[in-house]
């Protein structure tokens, strides 16, 4: 003992059914009085324990028989005091179930109480322990499942945990029965049961995990062999499921061998993760051997619980790897879809950009038609008309490359191909595009021979291919020139379309044939367009059995070059010309481009204002020459002086030469957007000085934010109606009147406020020269008389007062002071210029005050104050000059500047450098040195 006893009970046959009882002595001191304990392990069937004669414990009831035998297979134990020297202990035990083992096949342990007691508290601790692991990983495993949706392999993973505490809690110490009212009968199925889950389950995962799901099908008979196995354990009687044995043992081999050869295989793949999954196997091998041995060779080693705590973590280390793993790609796909989301975000603000702006055009066109009343009545409208047909064709254009796109993506588009002559293609092409080169200095030059030979190609979808390159190179080329050549390369004709553009770098050299790609996709990018051009150019010259490719360099230009076969007729039917289709279509494009390049000259405001500065000047921005052509029809009827850039960088050129009363600029623009470009006119303008009217399609509500922050009035978004357009214009400029209007009553305002003490001192001299001389007196009398009357003329609000007006007023300022400073003040008066010319009121007398009170009388020895006027054919400039305390650097930087400084005194400079750039376009301009003087001086325009 222990051991089997079929043996000893059934010497014939070896069954263990039956029953009997153990008796053992035990001799001990009769003054041992300490407490004692006993352990019996499981025993099948059922035992009952007997000390002395008294019943201390059972696991079931044994009987003699089946019917008076109750079943039950728990471990058990009891505690006794020695009574007397001999203690006898009696098991009986009885088996009418397991048909493979009998009796008391495990020791029994007998000891002190405490001993006993720390061995069973030691097996279950060992057991809860393994089972609590277990059940951490079961909670985020199920909590993945609900939070997580379907993740492969999880459910299994939940299932694995589920089956191995079951096998636990159902072996060894078998708390389950223990804690639960579990008979016998399904005590035995829950054992297969759970064994059977950890084979099944620990394959499954395994095999979701490693295996293709491809290739999983060759594993299904796995399942059924599974499932067949179920049936048994549940539906069979409980003694043929005792006959049939361990017949699970099998499958329990094939999952050891097959976890850790599937893993390793995947590991040779390239799965570094699946090493995890091969220590689990690994170890749960260990763990089968250790069963094995535990139970036949060392049965009296208690629950050893590494094992499979290894098996675990090894797996929940797998899957916390692969979450990582899973968290790192969906990272890295979260940037790829935002990436692509901006991109699409990108090219929906072109295709929009680029859609509405012909139509913006076309209403707007067909609207001013409608509205001109004297001009339908003569006919003056072919003009318009025919900007409408081109403008019309180039929205044509764009919206047959996205049905293309759709087309290409369903191998719909069918291609005929024909002898065709390239060069006639070619001139079509060209003539069709000479529209968008309006202001800028590009030439076409088409360098293909007249003898080339004919190619063969779909007509139709070569001008389509010729025409997106070209106008690709349109869009990116701001000067130089634009050429197409052909020659003959291994029997393909080889077309170059080469450019003198701002080039690509190798990166996008790579990327420039995909679907909605562009060089920038910001609102600086170059031409708009919706990215579909050479995406589908590829496509077509691959239908036609040809190859296209790109040769670029930063700032340096591009080269598309493609191919396509030649003809191999010579039928003259086919070589005389394109088809009649289009021909037509190129003899209707040639007569329009002809008078396009009429039509659509852009208006260059290059003449300078007249003094006659009622009419507003308004500066239309946009890099789309036809754009710009619509809005000038649309502001032809109204009383404003249009001048136009179609750039960035070109309007600031035109700011430096007028005074523009109000800026319209296009949002996306080439190299400057019109963003960049109003923050530019902000440092020089103030928001009332020169309101800004953005004009985009980009409706974005972050776009209209950067528009303000950016110092905008006003958002307008394309397309707009030509009465909103006016009426938003119009309010911009009632305020732009209102401002310069205040500038003027502002200087009127000023020259009126006489300084107290100046009106005192005055005073005081021509009271102090009445005791003195008289002659005197009535001079500086009649000076001050003269500057007062000046002073309070209602001509100081006007815009424009002659000459002998301004300088009738600095000379009676001049004679004031003159008097009471005497020498200390000289006075060089040198005009050049009819007293007849029109200059700003108070425009003059300002400096020399300023030059008189800051600069002269600031020194104990005085100085002189030089007043230059000269005038020209166009122009006349004033210059006052003294050679007083002077300026550093960082005063004359800031005495224009408008802020809130409580030591600052005055107003008058900064008053008469703003109305001089709202009439001229150009304000004061002041030179200075500390303690050598200054010179102030500005412009006037005639």
């Amino acid at each position: 003992m222990p051991s089997n006893w079929g043996q000893a009970l059934n010497p014939a046959g070896h069954s263990p059914i039956g029953y009997g009882s153990y008796r053992l002595l035990i001799h001990i001191h009769a003054n041992e009085k300490q407490l004692l304990g006993i352990r019996v392990p499981p025993i099948p069937t059922a035992s009952e324990l007997y000390i002395n004669g008294q019943l201390l414990a059972h696991s079931g009831v044994p009987g003699k028989d089946i019917d008076s035998s109750t079943a039950r297979k728990v471990p058990y134990y009891a505690y006794f005091y020695p009574d007397g020297e001999i203690i006898e202990v009696v098991i009986q035990v009885a088996n009418y179930y397991d048909y493979s083992k009998g009796g008391i096949t495990s020791p029994i342990l007998i000891g002190t109480g405490q001993a006993i007691e720390k061995n069973v508290w030691y097996s279950r601790s060992m057991q809860l322990l393994v089972c609590a692991v277990l059940l951490i990983h079961a909670f985020y495993a199920c909590l993945l499942l609900f939070i997580g949706g379907r993740i492969p392999g999880l459910l299994s993973f939940f299932m694995l945990i589920v089956s191995t505490i079951i096998s636990i809690l159902i072996d060894d110490e078998r708390l389950l029965q223990i804690w639960l009212p579990i008979n016998y009968n399904w005590m035995i199925r829950l054992f297969h049961l759970s064994y059977l889950g950890i084979i099944y389950f620990l394959f499954k995962n395994a095999m979701l995990l490693t295996v293709k799901r491809t290739s999983s099908g060759r594993y299904r008979w796995f399942d059924y062999i599974c499932l067949l196995y179920v049936g048994i354990v549940l539906f069979l009687p409980l003694q043929p499921l005792f006959k049939l044995g361990y017949f699970n043992i099998p499958l329990y081999l094939f999952t050891v061998v097959a976890v850790p050869t599937l893993a390793f295989r995947s590991a040779k793949q390239g799965n570094r993760d699946a090493m995890f999954l091969l220590i689990g196997g690994i170890t749960i091998a260990i763990n089968s051997i250790w069963g094995i041995v535990n139970t036949y060779f060392f049965p009296n080693i208690g629950y050893y619980p590494f094992d499979l705590i290894f098996t675990v973590l090894a797996i929940a280390a797998y899957w916390f790897k692969r979450h990582i793993n899973s968290t790192t790609a969906l990272r890295f796909l979260t940037e790829k879809l935002q990436k692509a989301d901006k991109r699409k975000d990108d090219f929906l603000a072109h295709t929009s950009h680029e859609l509405r702006n012909p139509l913006h055009g076309m209403l707007n066109i067909a609207q001013a038609v409608l509205n001109d009343e004297i001009a339908r009545k003569e006919s003056k409208h072919k003009e318009s008309l025919l900007l409408l047909i081109s403008v019309g064709r180039r929205m044509s254009f764009l919206l047959n490359d996205l049905l293309d796109i759709g087309r290409l993506k369903e191998n719909s588009i069918h291609i005929q191909p024909a002898s065709v002559r390239i060069q006639a293609v070619a001139s079509g092409v060209i003539d069709m595009l000479r529209f968008m080169l309006e202001g800028k200095p590009i030439r076409f030059e088409s360098d293909i021979p007249d003898s080339f030979p004919p190619v063969l190609a779909d007509e139709n979808r070569l001008s389509q291919i010729l025409f997106n390159l070209l106008h690709n190179a349109v869009k990116f080329t701001t000067e130089g020139r634009i050429g197409i050549d052909a020659a003959i390369h291994e029997g393909y004709a080889r077309i170059a379309i080469s450019d003198t553009g701002i080039g690509m770098d190798e990166t996008m050299l790579q990327r420039i044939f995909h679907p909605y790609e562009q060089a920038n996709s910001s609102v600086t990018s170059l031409g708009g367009g919706i990215g579909l051009g050479l995406s589908i150019c590829k496509q077509l010259v691959e239908l036609q059995g040809g190859k296209i490719h790109a040769e670029s360099e930063p700032n340096r230009g591009s080269t598309f070059i493609f191919t396509l076969p030649l003809a191999m007729t010579t039928d003259a039917s086919k070589l005389d010309g394109p088809s009649l289709d289009f021909a037509y279509l190129s003899a209707n494009e040639e007569i329009a481009a002809t008078e396009m390049a009429d039509i659509t000259e852009l208006p260059v405001f290059n003449e300078p204002p007249s003094p006659a500065i009622d009419k507003i000047r308004i500066l239309v921005v946009d890099d789309d020459p036809v754009n710009l052509r619509v809005l000038t029809h649309i502001l032809d009827s109204e009383p404003y002086i249009i001048g136009t850039a179609i750039n960035g960088n070109e309007a600031i050129a035109l700011l430096d030469t007028v005074k523009w009363d109000i800026m319209i600029i296009d949002v996306m623009m080439p190299g400057m957007s019109g963003y960049e470009l109003t923050r530019r006119v902000r440092q020089r303008y103030s928001l009332a000085e020169l309101p800004v009217l953005l004009l985009t399609a980009r409706s974005q509500p972050e776009d209209i934010h950067s528009g303000f922050l950016a110092g905008a009035n006003d958002y307008i978004i394309k397309p707009t109606n030509t009465l909103e357009l006016k009426s938003r214009i119009r309010a911009l400029t009632d305020l732009t009147i209102a401002v310069r209007d205040r500038m003027y009553i502002e200087a009127a305002w000023l020259q009126a406020q006489i300084k107290p003490h100046f009106f005192f001192n005055t005073l005081n001299s021509i009271v102090a020269l009445s005791e003195i001389d008289t002659d005197r007196m009535r001079k500086l009398a009649d000076a001050f008389s003269l500057y007062l009357h000046a002073s309070f003329d209602f001509k100081n609000s006007d815009k424009l007062v002659s000459l002998r007006s301004e300088l009738e007023l600095v000379q009676a300022y001049l004679s004031i002071e003159k008097e009471r400073f005497e020498e200390r003040l000289q006075v060089q008066l040198d005009v050049k210029a009819s007293l007849e010319m029109l200059i700003p009121p108070l425009s003059i007398q300002p400096l020399v005050e300023n030059a008189a009170r800051h600069g002269i009388l600031r020194r104990q020895r005085g100085g002189k104050i030089i007043i230059r006027i000269a005038e020209y054919e166009h122009s006349a400039e004033v210059h006052v000059e003294d050679d007083g305390v002077g300026m550093d650097k960082t005063t004359v930087q800031r005495i224009l500047e408008r802020r809130s400084d409580p030591g600052r005194q005055g107003i008058g400079l900064i008053n008469t450098d703003q109305r001089l750039k709202q009439l001229y376009g150009q304000g004061l301009h002041i030179k200075s040195r500390l303690n050598e003087g200054t010179i102030v001086s500005f412009q006037i325009l005639k």
